[in-house]
C-alpha cells in the first residue's frame, strides 16, 4: 500500500471511528436500554435460572374475544370461567353488554357464554355437585357527588294494610307532605302485608306492624333546589282512599351526594358440562361485592355487599341449600365490610381474618376473629399488625389446611387512602388463645396483592400496588414464594405485567398459575391520563417445573369418599413425598374463599401409591378437588381430578 492511499485509509478510520462514537455518544441510552433488554431475556430464558425463579409468559386471548376479567373459577372440566359483566365500563353497563368467557387452558381455546344480566362485582364458590353458584351483581353504576345532577336517595315505603301486599311499579310519584317536592322511584317495589301484633298475655290487638320496602328515588328535575334536609313523609300519587292513608313513603335527606354502586339479588348455577348460566332463586338481599363461603353441610353463607339502593346490608346474612335452590336469613345479624374474606374452619366455625375490599363503616366489623354462626358470638383475636390497613389484603389458607395457619398479605388504608402495609401476618387457630404475629415483610406497602397455594405447600404472592389502583404508576412486579414451614419469601422471577384492582391469579391443573385483570385508576404515573383496563393474560410457571420430569399419576377413581382410599398407578412411586387434595379456586378483589390445600395419607407400592382422605367434614368440603403429588424436589404430577361426594 503507497503512502497517500495507507493516509487515505487512516483519515477513513478517524473518520468513520469518530462518526461512531458520535453516534454512541447520541445514542448511547437507546444501546444501553437495547442491550440491557437482550441480555435480561436471555438471562430470564437460561435453564439454570428458571429452575430457580420460575418463568413469566404474557398472551392474549383472540381477537373479539378479550375482556375486562373481573372474576376467575376455574371448573373441574379443567376451563377457566372468566366473567366480565359489564366490565367496570358505564357504556357497556347502559347498552347492556356483559360478557363471560371459558377458556380452556390445555388446548388454548375460548369461548363466548351468554351472560344473563351485569355480573360485574358478584360473588361466587364452587358447589359440592361441580357447578359455581354465583349471587349478586350491579344493577346501577355510581356517579361522583360532581356528575350527580338530580336529588336522590332511600325512600322506606310502608303498608299498613294487614290483608294484602302492595306493588309500586318504578315510575310511581312520592311527594312530600311538608317540603312539597316531588321524587320518582327508579325501580318497582313490592311491600308486605303489615302484621298484626298482639298482647302475648292477653291475647288483646295492639297494633299493626307496616310492611316495609326499600327503592331508590330520584327528583324529576335536575338542580340543588330539588334537594330535601330532613325527613318528610310523603304521599303516593294515584292512591286514594284507605290506600292513599295505608300506604306512604319516609324518606331522609334526599341530595346530590355521591351514589354508591348497587346491587341485585339474581343468582345463578353456572354448569360446567352444559356451559351455560341456569337461573336460581333470588336473595332476599341485593347485594354488590358479597362473599359467598361454603359451610360444613354444604349449603353457601352469603355475606355483606352494598343494597339496591347503595347502602351496605345491614348484617343481615343469609344461607343458600343447593337442593332446595332456596336461600333463608341467618337467625342473628353480623356485620362486615363487603367481600369480607370469611373462611370455614377445621371445627366448622368460621375465620374472619379482617382482610376486606372496602365498603362499610372503618369502625364496624373489621377486626379480625373467630364466629359462630349458630350463636352469633365473635372472639376478636389479637396481635394483627397494622390493623388499620387490611382493606385490599389478601388473606390464603396455608397448606397443608389441617395446620389452620392463615396467612394475611399486605393491605391498604380505608377507601382511597393512599397508606400501605408492607406487613404479612401468621395465625395459628390451633392455639389455645390464636394471635396473629408477623412474618417476613414484603419489599414494599402493598395493596391488591394476589396469592395462589401451590401443590409444594408454598405460596405464591405476587403483584398489587403500593397506592390505591395503581395510583402515581406504583404496580409492583414482584413475585415472592412463601414457605410456610421456615416463615421466609424467596425471590422469584418478576411479572412483565403490573396487577392492582380487579386483579386475580389461580392455580392451574397443570400446576402453573394464571394471572389476569388490572384496573389502574390512571395511565401514567403523573396521575394525568385515565387508566386503561389490562386484557392481556399472564402464566407463570413455577420453579418445581423446570427440575427434570414430574411424576406421572396414572388414572384411578374418580371419587373419594371423606376417610377412603384410593390407589393410583405410578412408575414413579419410590420418589413420591406427599399428596395434597387441592379445591379449584374462584377468585376476585384479592379474595378466594375457595382456595385449600389438604394433606392426604400416603403408602407407595412398587406400581403405585394409595391415598387416603381425612374424615373431617368441615376440613374436606364436598365437591371436586385436584389431587396432585409430588417427588422429593417438590415437582409436582399433573392433577387428577377426583370428587369427594
Amino acid at each position: 500500500m503507497t503512502g497517500p492511499a495507507r493516509r487515505r485509509r487512516a483519515r477513513r478510520i478517524a473518520l468513520g471511528t469518530a462518526v461512531v462514537l458520535v453516534l454512541a455518544g447520541l445514542n448511547g441510552p437507546w444501546l444501553w436500554r437495547v442491550g440491557s433488554e437482550k441480555y435480561h431475556e436471555y438471562e430470564i430464558n437460561r435453564p439454570e435460572y428458571k429452575a430457580e425463579n420460575g418463568h413469566w409468559k404474557v398472551f392474549d386471548l383472540p381477537e373479539g374475544y378479550r375482556q375486562n376479567t373481573i372474576h376467575a373459577s376455574l371448573l373441574h372440566t379443567g376451563k377457566v370461567l372468566l366473567v366480565a359483566g359489564s366490565g367496570n365500563n358505564q357504556e357497556n353497563f347502559d347498552a347492556k353488554r356483559f360478557d363471560t368467557r371459558l377458556w380452556d387452558p390445555e388446548k388454548n381455546t375460548v369461548k363466548r357464554v351468554p351472560t344473563p344480566t351485569d355480573l360485574f362485582c358478584t360473588g361466587h364458590t364452587q358447589l359440592a355437585d361441580g357447578r359455581l353458584l354465583i349471587a349478586g351483581g350491579t344493577k346501577r353504576y355510581e356517579k361522583l357527588k360532581g356528575d350527580v345532577t338530580k336529588a336522590g336517595g332511600l325512600m322506606i315505603v310502608h303498608n299498613e294494610n294487614p290483608d294484602a301486599p302492595v306493588t309500586l311499579p318504578a315510575g310511581t310519584l312520592f311527594t312530600g307532605r311538608k317540603n312539597g317536592r316531588t321524587f320518582v322511584s327508579k325501580d318497582p317495589v313490592v311491600v308486605e302485608r303489615a302484621r298484626k301484633v298482639f298482647d302475648r298475655r292477653t291475647g288483646r290487638f295492639l297494633r299493626n306492624e307496616p310492611g316495609l320496602g326499600r327503592i331508590y328515588v330520584e327528583a324529576q328535575r335536575s338542580g340543588a333546589r330539588y334537594e330535601t334536609g330532613t325527613q318528610d313523609n310523603y304521599r303516593v300519587r294515584g292512591l286514594t282512599g284507605a290506600d292513599a292513608r295505608n300506604t306512604y313513603g319516609i324518606a331522609q335527606k334526599l341530595a346530590l351526594d355521591k351514589k354508591d354502586f348497587q346491587g341485585i339479588k339474581d343468582a345463578f348455577e353456572f354448569d360446567p358440562v352444559a356451559e351455560r348460566y341456569v337461573k336460581v332463586d333470588p336473595m332476599n338481599e341485593a347485594r354488590w361485592y358479597p362473599t359467598l363461603t361454603t359451610l360444613t353441610d354444604g349449603r353457601v353463607l352469603s355475606l355483606s355487599g352494598l343494597d339496591e339502593i347503595g347502602q351496605l346490608v345491614p348484617g343481615k346474612n343469609e344461607v343458600y341449600d343447593p337442593r332446595t335452590k332456596k336461600w333463608t336469613y341467618t337467625r342473628k345479624a353480623r356485620q362486615f365490610p363487603t367481600y369480607p374474606a370469611v373462611f370455614q374452619m377445621a371445627d366448622g366455625r368460621l375465620f374472619y381474618s379482617g382482610s376486606n375490599a372496602g365498603y362499610g363503616p372503618a369502625d364496624v366489623g373489621r377486626d379480625p376473629g373467630v364466629w359462630n354462626l349458630r350463636t352469633n358470638t365473635f372472639r376478636k383475636i389479637p396481635g394483627m399488625s397494622d390493623p388499620h390497613l387490611l382493606e385490599t389484603s389478601a388473606t390464603v389458607e396455608l397448606p397443608p389446611a389441617q395446620d389452620q395457619r392463615y396467612l394475611v398479605v399486605g393491605g391498604g388504608g380505608v377507601g382511597e387512602s393512599r397508606k400501605a402495609s408492607k406487613k404479612t401476618r401468621v395465625v395459628d387457630l390451633r392455639a389455645a388463645r390464636p394471635r396473629f404475629v408477623d412474618g417476613p415483610d414484603l419489599d414494599k406497602g402493598t395493596r391488591y396483592p394476589q396469592t395462589s397455594i401451590l401443590p409444594d405447600d408454598s405460596v405464591l404472592v405476587s403483584g398489587g400496588s403500593e397506592d390505591y389502583r395503581g395510583r402515581g404508576g406504583s404496580d409492583i412486579r414482584e413475585a415472592r414464594l412463601y414457605d410456610p414451614r421456615e416463615n421466609t419469601f424467596d425471590e422469584v422471577a418478576d411479572p412483565h405485567v403490573g396487577r392492582n384492582y380487579h386483579a386475580g391469579s389461580l392455580l392451574l391443573p397443570d400446576g402453573r398459575v394464571l394471572f389476569f385483570g388490572s384496573d389502574p385508576l390512571y395511565g401514567d404515573a403523573a396521575n394525568t391520563k385515565p387508566g386503561s383496563f389490562e386484557q392481556r393474560l399472564e402464566i407463570y410457571t413455577p420453579p418445581y417445573l423446570y427440575r427434570g420430569d414430574r411424576p406421572a399419576l396414572g388414572a384411578g377413581p374418580t371419587t373419594l369418599k371423606r376417610g377412603a382410599s384410593g390407589t393410583f398407578p405410578t412408575k414413579d412411586a419410590a420418589s413420591v413425598r406427599a399428596a395434597r387434595l387441592i379445591r379449584p379456586g374462584a377468585t376476585t378483589h384479592v379474595t378466594d374463599i375457595d382456595q385449600t390445600s389438604i394433606a392426604l395419607g400416603l403408602k407407595k407400592s412398587a406400581t403405585g401409591v394409595t391415598v387416603t382422605v381425612p374424615k373431617n367434614r368441615s376440613l374436606v368440603e364436598s365437591g371436586w378437588y385436584m389431587l396432585f403429588v409430588t417427588d422429593r424436589e417438590g415437582v409436582p404430577s399433573e392433577a387428577r381430578w377426583v370428587r369427594v361426594p
